[in-house]
């Protein structure tokens, strides 16, 4: 990390942290942040569920909501980006405050509630997307809706055209009775209703499922069970948690989800469960408190094809991005694979 970066991320600690989230997609637009371009090697390059990457090292959904930053960050070194998550129509959210630094535990505490400015508006930024970026869109429901299921397929519907991929989010803990729609039955009616929406796009796209990281493993069952027979691409896991194990900040019994360095080992175990579960024949994502190229290898080795990141870029800053892509390519040379794909699982049972 430079000096310059050091200080940037300083100034943002001082402001309330959603306040500086925004600032932060402001200084990407405005250029005051270096971007390293694209990063890619042989051993880097890699498809999942289609979709060819540069590096499996994606941004998770979350960080540009609305889809704001689309530009900067196709030149920020990652392989993928998720933007969102959209509902059809536009909400606040919970009420402020709703974010939480945990600098002693290098975590974060949201409850946002899906707070976005609605698919149109998105749908109007993603038209507009870089070419040559690969961009998915995190789905979500609105909170007052008495159709959740059917506001996952009019997101879809609406803003498929301008997608390489999107993702159903039944995990996110901070709308109620979502987590709910984990259920067998009932997530196996809101993914018939996604693909339904699907088929009805000139181009059909990947399709891929987020899910909690506070799943019972009959849970895991059940959606592994789901997955496999609903025409899904890929499981993204895991979202953020409702365990406060272990922490040590001031805000750390604040409600809302926890993210960041806690909870790698939990969403970790979880990854190597379904790998298991679902035998290698559905892509994974591994997400949750990844922090260095280590991790996102370790992440690979439990069973994911490509990995995302979002929380310790608060407290790393954008280069981390670069110093994840570049280190992971360095481990695999380590380790005599030609490519990242031939790493995948390879460590799967240290986690079971």
């Amino acid at each position: 990390m430079s000096l310059l970066e050091k200080l940037g991320l300083c100034a943002f600690h001082k402001f309330d942290p959603e306040a500086a989230h925004g600032l932060s997609i402001k200084a990407l637009n405005t250029g005051l942040v270096p971007l390293p371009g694209p990063i890619t090697s042989d051993r880097l390059v890699t498809e999942v569920a289609g979709l060819k990457l540069p590096n499996p090292v994606g941004l998770a959904a979350g960080y540009d909501k609305n889809a704001e930053a689309l530009a900067p960050l196709s030149r920020a070194g990652f392989g993928f980006i998720e933007v969102g998550a959209a509902t059809p129509r536009a909400q606040e959210g919970n009420p402020k405050p709703r974010l939480y630094r945990l600098t002693d535990d290098k975590a974060v505490i949201n409850r946002f509630g899906f707070n976005n400015q609605g698919m149109e508006a998105i749908a109007a930024r993603l038209a507009k997307r870089p070419a040559n970026a690969v961009i998915g869109l995190n789905l979500g429901a609105n909170k007052d809706s008495e159709d959740r299921a059917g506001d996952f397929a009019k997101v879809l519907t609406h803003c498929g055209a301008h997608l390489d991929f999107a993702t159903v989010n039944v995990s996110s803990p901070n709308t109620e009775k979502l987590r709910d729609l984990q259920g067998k039955a009932a997530l196996s009616a809101l993914l018939a209703r996604v693909m339904e929406a699907r088929a009805g796009l000139d181009r059909p796209i990947p399709v891929f499922l987020k899910i909690a990281p506070d799943l019972t493993g009959d849970e895991l069952a059940e959606i592994a069970e789901v997955a496999l027979t609903s025409g899904l691409d890929a499981i993204i896991a895991t979202n953020t948690t409702l365990s406060r194990d272990g922490l040590t900040s001031a805000d750390r019994d604040q409600m809302g989800g926890l993210s960041g360095a806690p909870l790698f080992e939990k969403s970790t175990r979880v990854l190597a469960q379904l790998s298991k579960l679902t035998e290698g024949k559905l892509p994974l994502i591994g997400v949750g408190g990844i922090g260095s190229a280590e991790q996102a290898y370790a992440k690979i080795r439990a069973g994911a094809s490509a990995v995302q990141l979002y929380s310790a870029m608060v407290y790393e800053g954008m280069s981390l991005v670069p110093r994840i892509a570049h280190g992971l390519d360095d481990l695999l040379a380590r380790d005599g694979f030609k490519n990242v794909a031939d790493a995948v699982g390879t460590g799967r049972e240290e986690w079971l």
